[in-house]
């Protein structure tokens, strides 16, 4: 029983670290758009962050490889390398790489019509379509998560939506598309990181979202490498840590999770955007919006409980 609290605790950590670095990603997201187009922010980006995880998985391929040769191929065939492993890595690689080309696509977009308070608010809503996806997937959360979900909805209203405003306008329904999008995005990974490589299907998701993105930055858009340098910084974040670490983290961190509580966690990208923006861009935080962090703190232990 221990243990498995420790693994529980150790992954909901990794999961807690991907909120924050997502969190941060507002502001590098924000910033980023003044210099590019929405496509060609997400291809760089996530054709970075395939690039950043390549040595990785030389590196652990070459272990790999030496455990072998020493007589540790069930092992190997275990984690996925074997004729079945490679078609689900293969198959979860495209649908995970879809959903968040989506999902990352109009929140991209969305961004550029809406706040970001709004924004932030409404993409975070992922974490009650996630349980309502659940249920189609035979997956019952039970009345404390559902309790959790609720407060935590409450604590992002407060947090994002500071003046109370909620008229549904074009870069809000763009952003309530991502959130769907992104709940798909967390019940795939559920669904293959258990029976793969998490290294390698985060890198693959990554191809796909590139490929996808740039294959639409060519047709809408005119990208220009000045334009890219422009605004190298922030896709530099966004590429290295927003996709390369903080979604591999995700894909680890699910390992073993209720998908439900995950997604709780990962909310707390909200409350690290807003905390990100008063660090780095010096706004404050009223009452209202220290009450929304306060009320989400409480979901995520609520949820852990």
């Amino acid at each position: 029983m221990t243990s498995e609290r420790n693994y529980q605790l150790r992954h909901s950590l990794y999961l807690l670290l991907t909120a924050v670095i997502w969190g941060i990603a507002f502001v590098a997201q924000s910033v980023g758009m003044e210099h590019v187009g929405p496509f060609t922010f997400n291809a760089v980006r996530f054709f970075l962050g395939a690039a950043t995880l390549l040595p990785f998985i030389l590196v652990r391929s070459k272990g790999r490889s030496g455990r072998e040769a020493a007589g540790g191929a069930e092992q190997s065939l275990r984690k996925g390398n074997g004729a079945s492993g490679g078609r689900m890595l293969l198959k979860g690689g495209l649908l995970c790489g879809a959903a968040l080309a989506v999902a990352s696509s109009l929140q991209q977009i969305g961004i550029q019509y809406t706040t970001v308070g709004k924004a932030g608010f409404l993409t975070a809503m992922y974490i009650v379509a996630v349980p309502i996806l659940g249920i189609f997937a035979g997956r019952k959360a039970g009345g404390k998560v559902w309790l959790a979900v609720l407060t935590a909805v409450a604590g992002m209203y407060f947090l994002c939506l500071a003046g109370g405003e909620l008229q549904i306008q074009k870069g809000d329904l763009y952003c309530i598309g991502c959130a769907f999008f992104f709940s798909l995005q967390i019940m795939l990974v559920d669904r293959f990181a258990p029976h793969v490589d998490g290294v390698q299907l985060s890198a693959l998701q990554f191809l796909v979202s590139g490929t996808v993105s740039a294959a639409f930055m060519f047709l809408t858009e005119q990208p220009q490498l000045s334009q890219i340098f422009g605004a190298a910084v922030p896709i530099l974040y966004a590429g290295v840590l927003s996709c390369g670490a903080a979604y591999t983290l995700q894909v680890i961190g699910q390992k073993g999770m209720n998908p439900t509580v995950a997604s709780l966690i990962m909310s707390l990208e909200s409350a690290i955007s807003v905390i990100a923006g008063f660090l780095i861009l010096h706004q404050t935080m009223t009452a209202r919006e220290l009450t929304g962090c306060a009320l989400m703190a409480c979901a995520i232990v609520l949820a852990q409980i």
